[in-house]
C-alpha cells in the first residue's frame, strides 16, 4: 500500500491497513482460482499446479537470495515444518481438485470454514481457551458446511474434496504456529509454492497426460502465478499489521470475490442452500474470530 495513505487526512490505523491488505489478498487468491480452473480445462490439473508452484517458488527463492537469506534453511527440516508441509500438500492437492471438478462458488463457500477448524484445533492441540459461545459458533459454522454439502438426495461425493482441502489448510495454519520464528516471509513463500509443485507432481504422476502448453495456456499459468504470489504477499502483510481479531474476519471477502467471478465467468448460479450455508459459515466465523 502506498506510504501516502499513512499521512495527513488519508492516515489509516494499523487495523484499517491490515484489513485493506487482507481484502487485496483475498481478491488475489480468488482470481488465482479462476486462472487455475481455466487452465485446467486444457491442461492436466497436476501440470497446472506444478507449473504455478515451480514459478512461484523460483521467484520467492530469488527474492530470498537477494536479501542474503538461505533458500534451504535447516529449519525446513524441523518437525513442525515437515508437518506443515504435509498439510500444505494435502490442502493444495484437494482444493485444486475441488475447484476443477466442482462449482467454484460451492468450493469457496466450504473453504470459509477453515478459520473455524483452526479455532477448534487451537483449543484441542495447543490448549488455547475457547469459551462456550465460540464453541457454539464453531458448531453453527460446521452446520453451515453440511447445508452446503446437502447430505441426502442432492449430495455429491466430489464436494468432500473441498472439505479435505480445508482440513489441510487448517492443519497448515495450526502447524505454522509452532514453526521456527526466524524464517522470513520469502522463505515461507518459497516453501509454500514448492509444496504446491509437489502436490501437482503427485497428481500428474497418477493421471499423466502432460502436454506442451500453447501461448494461451502460458498466459493463464503466468496470471495464476502473479495473482497467487500477490495474494500471498498481501496476506503476510495483513497478518503482521493490526490486531489479528480485527484483520482475520476480512478473509471472508474471498467468498464475495469468488461468488462474483464464478457467476460472471463460469455461469454458475449458487442455489438457496449454498447461500444459506455460506451465510451460516461466514456469520459464525466472524463471531468466533472477534469474540474475546
Amino acid at each position: 500500500m502506498p506510504e501516502g495513505l499513512g499521512e495527513g487526512r488519508l492516515a489509516l490505523t494499523d487495523n484499517q491497513r491490515g484489513a485493506a491488505y487482507m481484502t487485496v489478498s483475498m481478491a488475489g487468491f480468488a482470481v488465482e482460482d479462476v486462472f487455475v480452473k481455466a487452465a485446467a480445462q486444457s491442461l492436466p490439473l497436476g501440470q497446472v499446479l506444478m507449473s504455478i508452484g515451480l514459478a512461484g517458488m523460483l521467484v520467492f527463492a530469488a527474492m530470498a537470495v537477494r536479501q542474503g537469506e538461505a533458500v534451504l534453511p535447516a529449519a525446513f527440516l524441523s518437525r513442525p515444518m515437515l508437518i506443515r508441509s504435509g498439510f500444505e500438500i494435502t490442502g493444495r492437492l484437494f482444493y485444486g481438485l475441488a475447484i476443477t471438478l466442482t462449482a467454484l462458488s460451492t468450493t469457496s463457500a466450504i473453504l470459509q470454514a477453515t478459520p473455524l477448524v483452526v479455532v477448534a484445533g487451537a483449543a484441542l492441540v495447543f490448549g488455547e481457551r475457547v469459551g462456550l459461545f465460540r464453541w457454539l459458533a464453531v458448531m453453527v459454522g460446521f452446520a453451515g458446511v453440511l447445508v452446503i454439502l446437502r447430505p441426502g438426495a442432492d449430495f455429491s461425493a466430489l464436494s468432500l474434496l473441498a472439505v479435505i482441502g480445508l482440513l489441510g489448510f487448517a492443519g497448515r495454519d495450526l502447524a505454522t504456529r509452532a514453526a521456527p520464528k526466524g524464517l522470513s516471509n520469502r522463505q515461507l513463500g518459497a516453501l509454500g509454492f514448492a509444496m504446491l509443485a509437489v502436490a501437482g507432481a503427485i497428481l500428474l504422476a497418477v493421471s499423466g497426460g502432460a502436454r506442451l502448453p500453447d501461448l494461451a495456456d502460458l498466459a493463464r499459468l503466468a496470471a495464476g502465478t502473479v495473482f497467487g504470489m500477490a495474494g500471498y504477499h498481501a496476506l503476510t502483510y495483513a497478518m503482521r499489521t493490526g490486531e489479528v481479531s480485527a484483520v482475520t474476519p476480512f478473509r471472508y471477502t474471498r467468498l464475495l470475490f469468488a461468488m462474483g467471478l464464478a457467476m460472471a465467468l463460469f455461469g454458475e448460479r449458487p442455489d438457496l442452500a449454498t447461500w444459506i450455508g455460506a451465510a451460516l459459515v461466514v456469520g459464525s466465523g466472524v463471531f468466533a474470530l472477534t469474540r474475546r
